[in-house]
């Protein structure tokens, strides 16, 4: 692999960065709280969207059961601190979405919106850690504290009367990209890689059913875009939380994985090893 190769996720990044800069502002959509979910259910309004939060919820609670005992396990070591701000953040999501789908407006919006970004924060780090072989917690601490800064310039400036969702969507818009990068240069496993690649793609699914909500409610006529959003997120993040704990169950806990391993699809050589 060519020298520079290794540093195509800085350019990557420093060049986002850069034409978010050239760009300027981006506002927020004049109509974006004007969601097409308007049904009342059991005393609930905006009742799918506001239900459909469940999935984030039971995703990061299954991901914390299943992997918070296993923070010493060497599969999950390295990067374990990412990870665990992308669960408690992603079971922050499911509440703060709630919370503002309720009764849509800016301020509750924040609530929506920070715990997105700290996840975001959080897979990055944690992919981070695992592509470096080094602790996330480092950077996990920086992107989190990048992700309340993101969220926090929308709204103030929002509040001036001139919002910019520019480091915001930044911060969304990297682990699209990064992640891929990282796991590509540094050999990760083929079922990891494709277990990211899916959910990054679904991801992106959501985001544009996002941008369909009422064309998407009118079509299906009982399922509204943004509903979908939520479905699909949750499916994205389902099938992260899969790979990892897939991890966990290949290696035995106290087995150190050898410089190479990341070369290969499984950890065959490990299972070899203790084997005999």
């Amino acid at each position: 692999m060519k020298p520079w190769i290794q540093h195509l996720p800085l350019i990557v990044t420093l060049t986002l960065s850069g034409a978010a800069i050239v760009h300027g502002p981006i506002a927020q959509l004049p109509d974006y709280h004007n969601f097409a979910d308007q049904s009342l259910l059991f005393g609930i309004p905006h009742f799918a969207d506001v239900i459909s939060n469940l999935g984030f919820v039971l995703v990061a609670l299954w991901g914390l059961a299943r992997l918070a005992p296993c923070t010493r396990h060497e599969s999950i070591a390295n990067g374990w601190a990412g990870y665990r701000l992308f669960l408690i953040a992603l079971l922050l999501t499911g509440v703060g979405s709630s919370y503002y789908h309720l009764a849509p407006d800016n301020a509750r919006l924040v609530w929506d919106r920070l715990p997105i970004a700290l996840a975001c924060g959080g897979l990055l780090a944690g992919v981070w850690g695992d592509t470096r072989n080094r602790s996330s917690t480092v950077p996990s601490v920086l992107l989190a504290i990048a992700a309340v800064l993101s969220v926090g310039w929308w709204y103030v400036t929002e509040q001036a009367g001139a919002g910019d969702l520019r480091p915001y969507l930044l911060l969304q818009g990297l682990p699209l990209l990064l992640i891929p990068l990282w796991q590509w240069i540094h050999d990760r496993p083929r079922a990891e890689r494709l277990a990211f690649t899916y959910a990054l793609a679904i991801y992106a699914l959501a985001k544009l059913a996002e941008l369909g909500d009422h064309p998407i409610a009118r079509a299906t006529g009982m399922l509204s875009g943004h509903t979908l959003k939520h479905l699909l997120a949750s499916a994205a993040a389902a099938f992260i939380v899969a790979a990892l704990i897939r991890r966990i169950r290949q290696v035995p806990l106290g087995v150190k994985l050898p410089p190479t391993a990341a070369s290969h699809s499984t950890f065959s050589t490990i299972n070899k090893t203790t084997s005999h």
